[in-house]
């Protein structure tokens, strides 16, 4: 089945639920990441946290969550637009850390102490949005629903996961996101918050029943419809003219230093790993653009 991304409202009390399977577009970005066993899980749980974020933005709008902790992963940056594409990177993707208690150590990978920065760009030009929050648990969807409660003022409880399968592959990569609507009804979200206590672990959930069949769980008894499905997909964006903005941003004096010392220059896309050589010409093409722009 391919990705996707199911929105749906409950027919009265005002909660929606969001629900996604990113299972293939995880497997390939982690595969481009190089990322640990570790790493691959709190990747693709982040990557479903940006999915569920990306899902509530509106047409050419798109968000950007960045983990930054005191553990050996250092970073983890994703990115989603309002379409379903989605892309992300780690600092440290060879970093690892052993189970605790027979669950992946994703906390001590990410580290503790930090923040989650959360960036939308609202499409309207200038400078994005953007929030911080300290970490929480760094366990990703417990960070996420603290930001969108504490920050955004909308009542929120996110559930992702992700597992591998005997030979490490990514089998599992998928979540939820509950939030409550104003005017929600008490009684709906009682309901709907016993009903995520009740569930059963949320990788065979999602294996076995997928994002619809976690929708049901969550709302049980509750009246409620699919109001729309989307796929999710990676997409990464770059090329050759923003990496060349890029290299403006060094200035005439650290590109005449670079062009003087290696005579050439590479830049590798973090998200897709496509490397970028710009030889003596272009760089000599980029110092003349710079001066003229730093002499207006």
């Amino acid at each position: 089945m391919a990705d996707q991304m199911i929105r749906a409202p409950c027919l009265t009390g005002g909660v929606r639920i969001l629900a996604c399977d990113i299972r293939e577009a995880a497997r390939e970005i982690c595969q481009l990441q190089q990322t640990s066993p570790t790493a691959t899980i709190a990747l693709s749980r982040g990557l479903t946290g940006g999915a569920l974020m990306g899902a509530l933005m509106k047409d050419g709008q798109r968000t950007a969550l960045k983990f930054e902790g005191n553990g050996p992963l250092t970073k983890m940056i994703v990115e989603a637009d309002y379409d379903g594409a989605i892309r992300g990177c780690v600092g440290n993707p060879a970093a690892d850390l052993p189970p605790v208690q027979k669950k992946w150590n994703v906390s001590g990978l990410i580290g503790k102490a930090g923040f989650l920065t959360v960036s939308k760009d609202l499409g309207f030009g200038g400078a994005p949005y953007q929030g911080v929050v300290q970490l929480v648990s760094s366990e990703i969807g417990e960070d996420i629903a603290y930001y969108l409660t504490d920050s955004e003022q909308t009542p929120t409880a996110v559930g992702v996961t992700a597992a591998l399968g005997e030979n490490g592959e990514l089998v599992t990569a998928g979540g939820f996101l509950v939030q409550a609507l104003p005017k929600a009804d008490d009684d709906v979200i009682e309901k709907i918050l016993k009903n995520i206590d009740d569930l059963p672990p949320l990788a065979t959930l999602f294996a076995e029943e997928g994002p619809e069949g976690v929708i049901r769980k969550l709302f049980g008894d509750i009246p409620s419809t699919i109001l729309e499905t989307h796929g999710i997909f990676f997409r990464c964006g770059c090329e050759a003219p923003k990496v060349e903005r890029a290299l403006l941003t060094l200035g005439t004096e650290d590109l005449q230093e670079l062009l003087n010392s290696e005579g050439k220059a590479e830049v590798t896309c973090e998200f897709c790993r496509k490397a970028y050589h710009f030889g003596t010409p272009e760089l000599e093409a980029l110092i003349l653009q710079a001066s003229g722009e730093q002499g207006q």
